[in-house]
């Protein structure tokens, strides 16, 4: 069987003006990366801003296990798949980050026969955008310590610096760290961390900003810390956000890029889905609703973390209003929340218990009076009793359900989904409303949060918490949706927690402001914004040859 690279690598990719023209872009409206990558000018939007924007397809998927559903993988499937039926569709997708790649998970650009290409360029360093988000991050950073060390006008309280530094490797010896050693000329010693890039907030905000100057608003408000009397200190306290903004003025621009069957891609920006929003850039898919009938986007990790902040905060943040939604969920998936060690053997009895789970996430989305489309994403290991028992149990709830098989055959495996996904969309019944109002507390919102998408009991927040919830309100914070950092490995905030949980409370540790971004951050549970690699990662199996052809990269 051919790994994900070889059939990538010998695919017949076509020149990246070709791509454009088909969508409509002329060369004036793009930059290009070479042969086949390239950026799109922002004017474009301002150009098309009258147009009738397509349909917009949210994949999301069931709670999943450590290797993942394959919502990526779906997402171009189902893109090529509407595209052979004639309809005009483009993927917009988020980037993948370099410390993953290397580490446990490496590629994210889909998988076998639904990938995106040159998966190569996209996987490792792309057009600069996470670098240049980095630098800008460190920018702040650098200019916090300096503005300290050449006086303190600010009077800023050296224990309540909240801005950390970034780097996009997995990196756990920086999770906790001392700076500015070595004697005065080095600066003022404080203790310090890192986390990985795109756990940044410059990454959230770019991925949230509307436009160029839309953003250079949300780095100004920025919160880096508090001064010693109390008061919120942000970016425009340095009076750098300008210079911060400049780093960022191309990697605001989306990219475009192709599948292996030519269909075009957006990925633009990539938040962690468990710390952030977890959501490609607004800008790129508001750009994809300009140029074509139908936008296919996913949203990371499954329903109860990407898809909610989806929902309740990029919609909120970009006015946008999704048509359908669609929920990818394994035969394997399934069998693990059903209690069931060995994936690959048959166990209606492990399927009937884990199923669940699906039931969950079915509900959730309908609260968001979305139409909802199940698509059984195929494995070689799957039985034919496995997968009509999953048919069966989806047309009993009155669910629309597709056997998936896009990894193995692309767009053509996609085709039951798509007519499943249109014949949806056409009935017009999506009533899009967010699940709560911003008018809410804080507090409400985390509780109606935990209740209605978690299932949990109640929440229970720290002697922290309760401080910070304060914090906000005074801070004029407490109308900012909610996002919550949680495992992604349950519906709880307990990863050991498997199916469909009941009976749990969640319990947060910690509030953050995200007041760029436009966010309160709860930390449930003890999520790290800095991984660590495996004891084996990705890297030892990486390597490249004298022409610069790259091997084992997935």
């Amino acid at each position: 069987m051919k790994t994900d690279i070889q059939i990538a690598q010998e695919a017949k990719i076509q020149n990246i003006m070709e791509i454009a023209k088909k969508i409509g872009l002329s060369e004036d409206s793009i930059e290009q990366y070479g042969k086949y990558k390239a950026k799109v000018d922002l004017k474009v939007l301002k150009e098309l801003q009258d147009k009738k924007d397509g349909k917009l397809i949210l994949v999301t998927a069931i709670t999943p296990t450590p290797a993942g559903e394959g919502k990526s993988t779906v997402t171009v499937g189902l893109t090529q798949a509407l595209n052979k039926l004639g309809k005009s569709s483009i993927a917009a997708l988020r980037e993948p980050s370099l410390g993953p790649v290397f580490g446990m998970k490496g590629g994210a650009t889909g998988g076998g026969y639904s990938q995106v290409i040159p998966m190569e360029d996209i996987n490792l360093h792309f057009t600069g955008d996470l670098h240049a988000i980095g630098v800008a991050h460190n920018l702040i950073a650098a200019c916090i310590d300096n503005h300290i060390n050449s006086g303190n006008a600010l009077n800023i309280d050296l224990t309540k610096i909240t801005w950390k530094r970034v780097v996009d490797m997995n990196d756990r010896a920086l999770r906790d760290i001392v700076i500015g050693l070595g004697g005065k000329t080095n600066g003022i010693p404080r203790e310090s961390s890192f986390q990985i890039t795109v756990a940044s907030e410059i990454m959230a905000a770019l991925c949230l900003a509307n436009s160029l100057m839309d953003l250079k608003d949300k780095v100004k408000n920025m919160m880096f810390g508090y001064s010693r009397d109390g008061k919120a200190l942000t970016v425009g306290d340095l009076k750098i956000e300008g210079a911060v903004t400049a780093l960022l003025k191309e990697a605001l621009k989306p990219n475009l890029v192709q599948t292996l069957e030519n269909t075009p891609v957006f990925i633009h920006g990539g938040p962690f889905a468990n710390i952030a929003h977890g959501c490609n850039s607004i800008l790129a898919t508001k750009l994809a609703l300009k140029l074509s009938d139908y936008v296919v986007t996913e949203a990371g990790f499954a329903a109860d973390l990407g898809a909610e902040k989806f929902l309740d905060i990029k919609c909120r943040k970009g006015n946008l209003k999704p048509n359908c939604v669609v929920i990818v969920a394994t035969v394997r998936a399934l069998k693990h929340h059903g209690g069931l060690k060995e994936l690959s053997e048959e166990s209606l009895e492990a399927l009937e218990k884990g199923i669940t789970n699906l039931d969950k996430h079915i509900e959730n989305m309908k609260k968001y009076g979305l139409p909802v489309v199940v698509a059984i994403n195929r494995f070689v290991s799957d039985t034919d009793r496995e997968l009509k028992y999953i048919e069966e149990h989806c047309k009993k709830q009155e669910v629309p359900v597709a056997l998936c098989d896009v990894w193995a055959k692309g767009g053509e495996g996609g085709i039951n989904l798509a007519n499943q996904v249109l014949e949806q969309i056409e009935k017009g019944k999506d009533e899009y409303k967010p699940l709560y109002s911003l008018e809410l507390s804080i507090k409400e919102k985390i509780e109606l949060i935990a209740k209605e998408i978690y299932g949990g009991e109640g929440v229970e927040f720290s002697s922290g918490a309760k401080k910070m919830l304060k914090i906000i309100d005074e801070l004029g914070y407490g109308k900012l949706p909610v996002c919550v950092s949680k495992t992604q490995k349950s519906l709880s905030d307990n990863a050991s927690l498997i199916g469909r949980p009941t009976g749990f409370t969640v319990t947060i540790n910690e509030l953050r402001i995200s007041a760029g971004a436009g966010f309160i951050v709860a930390m449930a549970g003890d999520i790290i914004d800095m991984p660590g690699l495996p004891k084996k990662p990705a890297a030892e199996l990486i390597d490249i040859d004298e022409n610069g052809k790259i091997e084992g990269l997935f």
